[in-house]
């Protein structure tokens, strides 16, 4: 048996994706990024309405092209549950 994993061992495998977040500095709670249809942006409390991202990486790219003030990081979508 070969320690390397085959592709039918992640047959059942979730990808769960990821969000940009950041804190709220008055409220100290959680804000989720929101991109607009119109091409904007906005920070939500509910990460269900949120912007999903493929993958950490996605997020954080995203999460790093923002102003200085927003202080983003990307988090696990299933963490921010």
């Amino acid at each position: 048996m070969s320690v390397i994993e085959t592709a039918a061992s992640f047959a059942n495998a979730r990808v769960c994706g990821a969000l940009v977040s950041k804190v709220d500095p008055i409220a100290h709670t959680d804000r989720f990024l929101h991109l607009t249809d119109a091409g904007g942006r906005e920070w939500v409390q509910d990460p269900e309405a949120a912007t999903p991202f493929a993958s950490m990486r996605e997020a954080a790219r995203m999460a790093v092209r923002l102003p200085a003030g927003d202080r983003a990081f990307g988090v696990p979508r299933e963490l921010s549950h």
